[in-house]
């Protein structure tokens, strides 16, 4: 057995990732991969793309480019143009980014599943009590995105962004063996909501709150070596240390498939569509997801939308 293989074979026992990616000193360890990161140095940015590599595949065919001038650089690049179609079916909502398919299922009665057997409160993952109450009865899906995807966001369907909320937190790793033994995990970690509105939705269409102010929700919540999350409707770093306004409100326009913002790193995105549409039927826990592919969609009429749950 060759030692890339065996150093992935431990990687693999549970106790020891475990161990690894949170019995750390993980904020730390975070400050100190934002600083490192950045860092031009070419020899060094080689040999730590080089080094991330032996631990994960990287597959840069689909990249603007293939050299890069940081860790950051490379975390956070961007791809060929056409490089991920996006589905323009009006009935579909599309995935915001690349990731695996997590929980997914309904909000109710305001809990949800970070995985099999572990339930969560929503107004623990977004404090504000009138968007959690909008999201009830919604259908929702956790995409986690690995170290070594495509780490940019996009706009699931043409929307303006009306507000945007920082949660400063910890910085637990989100992998799956983590989910299964971190009661509420997303709530403890660092994490921005993203209000939005669909173009066409009116003033109060899809959020059962009637105020409007929301028909999507884009929860990305930070992990353990994420540095920070950049948003392009707000100018802001939102990191552990920012000092600025907790909940900003914001117009900003995005059509299906415009880029939102970006992690530094792998982590997830929670995604809750707007009452009446339901998780494709083709999508299973596990699953490999690409930014552009239909999401959610709205059931023809007739056919039923049970609630469902997955961990």
């Amino acid at each position: 057995m060759s030692m890339i293989r065996v150093v992935r074979s431990l990687l693999q026992n549970e106790d020891l990732n475990f161990l690894l990616t949170n019995r750390i000193p993980r904020i730390a360890l975070t400050r100190f991969m934002g600083w490192f990161s950045r860092i031009e140095i070419p020899w060094l940015v080689f040999l730590s793309i080089k080094t991330w590599q032996f631990f994960t595949p990287l597959d840069f065919s689909d990249a603007k480019k293939s050299r890069f001038t940081s860790l950051q650089d490379c975390f956070t690049r961007e791809l060929k143009p056409g490089a991920r179609p996006i589905d323009r079916d009006a009935r579909m909502l599309v995935s915001p980014c690349d990731a695996y398919v997590g929980a997914h299922g309904r909000v109710t009665q305001g809990a949800l599943f970070q995985a099999k057997g572990f339930p969560y409160r929503l107004a623990d993952l977004i404090p504000d009590a009138g968007v959690a109450r909008s999201a009830e009865g919604c259908e929702y899906v956790t995409l986690r995105l690995s170290s070594s995807m495509y780490h940019r966001f996009h706009a699931p369907d043409d929307c303006r962004i009306r507000k945007v909320t920082y949660i400063s937190g910890d910085t637990w790793n989100v992998n799956p063996i983590a989910l299964r033994r971190i009661e509420s995990l997303f709530c403890k970690n660092e994490r921005v909501v993203i209000e939005a509105l669909r173009d066409g939705a009116g003033d109060g269409a899809g959020d059962g709150a009637g105020d409007g102010a929301r028909d999507f929700i884009l929860v990305p919540v930070a992990a353990v070596l994420v540095a920070s999350i950049r948003l392009h409707c707000i100018d802001a770093l939102l990191r552990r240390g920012y000092a600025g306004p907790r909940r900003m409100p914001c117009d900003f326009p995005a059509r299906r498939g415009d880029e939102l913002g970006w992690f530094e790193h792998g982590s997830t995105i929670i995604f809750f569509a707007p009452r009446g549409y339901t998780l494709l039927p083709r999508w299973k826990l596990g699953d490999r997801i690409r930014v552009g592919q239909g999401l959610f969609h709205v059931p023809a009429p007739g056919v039923g939308a049970g609630a469902r749950t997955a961990g």
